[in-house]
């Protein structure tokens, strides 16, 4: 006979589980970009181009875990520019402390970042990737300060920090 918690107690290890799989690099339902990109490499490539942290979250669209990347609390002038390409998609400018626990923005380089529907983890968010080379680089929300009252909300790992 299945009682009521045990079908609750499956739910939760369903989703637990589904979550865990999209923090550790599980591709989920997020849709990459329409293509093609400038830089394209096989995911052999990427895999040696890039640390096991930057191919997770770059090609497999996973998040870094909160207040893991240094780039949080960088406050110097400079760019961010995608790990994989190199392509300079903010500008420390734009940077503020979100209380996140991830680098937050509140606008891309213009032209550098195009979005898509991430419709993982039953939600439907806003996907923001490098137009260079489609590499993912966190999710974009309607909650961020003036003048745009947008949260560029990025994994740390999907970018290098250049300072000026």
């Amino acid at each position: 006979m299945i009682r009521r918690r045990h079908l609750l107690a499956g739910g939760t290890a369903i989703l637990a589980g589904g979550a865990l799989t999209r923090l550790l690099g599980g591709d989920g339902a997020a849709a990459m970009p329409p293509g093609p990109f400038a830089v394209t490499k096989t995911e052999a490539e990427w895999r040696r181009a890039l640390t096991p942290l930057q191919f997770a979250v770059l090609r497999k669209h996973a998040t870094e875990r909160p207040f893991s990347s240094p780039l949080d609390a960088e406050k110097r002038p400079g760019g961010y520019a995608c790990a994989g390409c190199e392509l300079t998609v903010f500008a420390a400018a734009d940077k503020f402390d979100s209380g996140t626990g991830w680098p937050s923005f509140s606008r891309p380089v213009e032209g550098a970042v195009q979005t898509s529907e991430d419709r993982s983890l039953f939600m439907l968010r806003t996907e923001a990737h490098c137009t260079r080379c489609g590499g993912h680089l966190g999710h974009v929300f309607d909650d961020g300060p003036k003048p745009t009252g947008q949260r560029w909300c990025m994994n740390g790992a999907a970018l290098d920090f250049h300072p000026a």
